[in-house]
């Protein structure tokens, strides 16, 4: 009961504006895990930038179970398999990016697409975690339960061997 492993893994692009870079963005998400990304809207007003509520800013796609562990292992190579302390939150998720989309093992330049970065957050848990989400009966996780910034840095280190600094 006490194994963590990995609920989700999202990826994650911002474009900022609707339009051409938009449609790479979903293009690139697409190729990168052959699932289909959802575009994501504004939710406040930002008149400096042209943002308005409503307005598709971005899109992002969600893989979990084994497919998950497969991409995550992709996107540390990319990242030099090394990972900052402080990408990791206190509830045992982390998030890093992918300065560039061709640092990705099996992905080549695209001249349509051109040079994009990425986010991706990474959701773990332990089993009993449901407690939270089920219908019936819902809970609060127990402190003995919950996964710590240090529980996510051992897992990580020990499956992926990523170096933590």
């Amino acid at each position: 009961m006490r194994n963590i492993k990995i609920e989700k893994v999202t990826l994650n692009i911002g474009t900022g504006e609707p339009g051409l870079k938009l449609e790479n963005a979903i293009y690139l998400l697409k190729k990168i895990t052959n699932a289909q990304p959802v575009e994501c809207a504004s939710k406040k007003r930002i008149p400096t930038w042209g943002v308005r509520p409503g307005l598709v800013i971005g899109c992002k796609v969600t893989i979990r179970k084994k497919e998950a562990e497969e991409l995550l292992k992709r996107l540390f190579i990319a990242s030099e398999k090394k990972l900052s302390s402080k990408k990791f939150d206190n509830n045992g998720n982390f998030s890093f990016g992918v300065a560039e989309y061709i640092d990705i093992p099996g992905m080549e330049y695209d001249p349509k697409v051109g040079i994009i970065g990425l986010e991706a957050a990474v959701t773990l848990e332990r089993p009993g975690f449901r407690i939270k989400k089920r219908k019936v009966h819902k809970a609060k996780i127990p402190t003995r339960t919950k996964i710590t910034k240090k529980d996510a840095m051992d897992f990580i280190k020990e499956k992926f061997g990523v170096e933590i600094i």
